[in-house]
């Protein structure tokens, strides 16, 4: 019966393992897609030959685009690569629905926000916007992208390439740098 126990509670131990794993890579992964988002929308706007300067929404739409891009990218090849699928065209195509209702969840606290509660401060805006329904969104999208779009386990040799427990990512948990392979 200890026997039992102790084996269920090293599955138990080695799953958490995974789900931390790949929520730090997805934060990882999500800053660096913000840091482009903004970082394309500003050159576009600001930087340069001003390609959009006038064009906001433009700009905004280009920048997402982009940064949806990179995010499906990182998290494709480095945090759910353990998990992807053969088909690229369909997770890629699962990938920006599930980043579409993640959008419509903060804009829904916004316009809750708005039009319900009345509250049309910059401030309320971006509380509601980028902090309620930013957090909402990406919870949901951790959720969705390992439920619908990252949802084919590798097998045999495909897992040993791609383990989602490959010890050159401890450093991400622990702050150790790996020695070089």
């Amino acid at each position: 019966m200890a026997g039992l126990v102790v084996l269920a509670l090293d599955r138990l131990r080695g799953a958490l393992q995974v789900v931390v794993r790949e929520m730090v890579k997805f934060g990882v992964v999500g800053a660096v897609a913000y840091v482009v988002d903004v970082g394309v929308f500003n050159a576009l706007r600001f930087a340069g030959p001003r390609l959009l300067e006038d064009k906001p929404l433009t700009a905004k739409v280009v920048s997402t685009i982009v940064a949806t891009l990179v995010a499906w990218l990182g998290n494709r090849y480095w945090t759910f690569r353990h998990r992807r699928r053969a088909s690229a065209r369909r997770e890629l195509f699962m990938f920006v629905v599930m980043n579409g209702i993640g959008l419509g969840i903060s804009l829904g606290a916004l316009a809750f926000s708005y039009y319900v509660l009345n509250l049309r401060s910059p401030l309320a805006d971006n509380i509601s916007a980028n902090v309620v329904g930013l957090g909402l969104g990406t919870a949901f999208r951790f959720f969705a992208y390992r439920t619908w779009v990252f949802t084919e386990l590798a097998t045999g040799i495909e897992a040993a390439d791609r383990s989602a427990d490959d010890p050159r990512d401890d450093h991400l948990l622990d702050g150790v740098t790996p020695a070089p392979q």
